[in-house]
């Protein structure tokens, strides 16, 4: 798990070359307490497994937005979404016992996505992530890099409903153009890079051009 870790820490000099801060945290860290009221209230509303994730994502987001120079207590939640206080934004995942954030340096204008997959997707998953227009992508990427790839996209685009087969996916230079399927011109940019036997994905940013 610490290399994991340190795999995916070693990120950092990428991610703040496209003005995102970087927090780790891992399930097995000592003493993982809630922050505050709402954490723990959260918190004890789950299994253990679940609870040991929240709280490592929540360690994550904080780490990340110390890394851009802000401090943040508790998060709590509203349904399943991460609630911020005004000024502070961050995206969290996590998977494998290991959970990561991404936040944005203040004065930025930057969609935040990011999404880890540590545990490599099977080639027949690919009917829950794609589309038959979509399928000529399985020629240079995995399941695992457009599953991840798209569940980025999903949160930076704040997409409400439906599933991935709702987002479409295409080639942009080393990296992913991912947009509605219902406006074309709602898209963003996604960069999907090895992490151990997995990937990791961020999105660095808009694209407004219709495809």
């Amino acid at each position: 798990m610490a290399t994991v870790s340190g795999d995916v820490a070693a990120l950092r000099p990428l991610l703040d070359s496209v003005g995102l801060g970087l927090g780790v945290a891992g399930v097995r860290e000592p003493c993982p307490r809630p922050a505050g009221p709402a954490e723990a209230a959260a918190a004890a509303s789950m299994p253990e497994r679940r609870r040991l994730e929240f709280l490592a994502g929540r360690r994550a987001a904080r780490r990340a937005l110390r890394a851009v120079g802000l401090d943040c207590g508790e998060i709590p939640r509203s349904g399943r979404l991460p609630v911020f206080p005004p000024g502070r934004a961050a995206s969290i995942s996590h998977s494998a016992g290991v959970a990561v954030a991404v936040a944005r340096r203040p004065g930025r204008d930057l969609p935040l996505g990011c999404d880890l997959e540590l545990r490599p997707l099977p080639h027949e998953a690919a009917r829950l992530v794609l589309r038959a227009d979509e399928e000529t992508l399985l020629a240079d990427w995995s399941v695992t890099e457009l599953f991840s790839a798209k569940e980025a996209a999903w949160k930076a685009l704040a997409a409400a409903e439906g599933g991935l087969r709702e987002l479409r996916a295409s080639p942009a230079g080393d990296g992913l153009r991912v947009c509605l399927r219902t406006d074309p011109a709602h898209a963003v940019r996604v960069r999907v890079v090895p992490v151990g036997a997995g990937v990791f994905s961020h999105v660095t940013g808009r694209d407004g051009v219709r495809g």
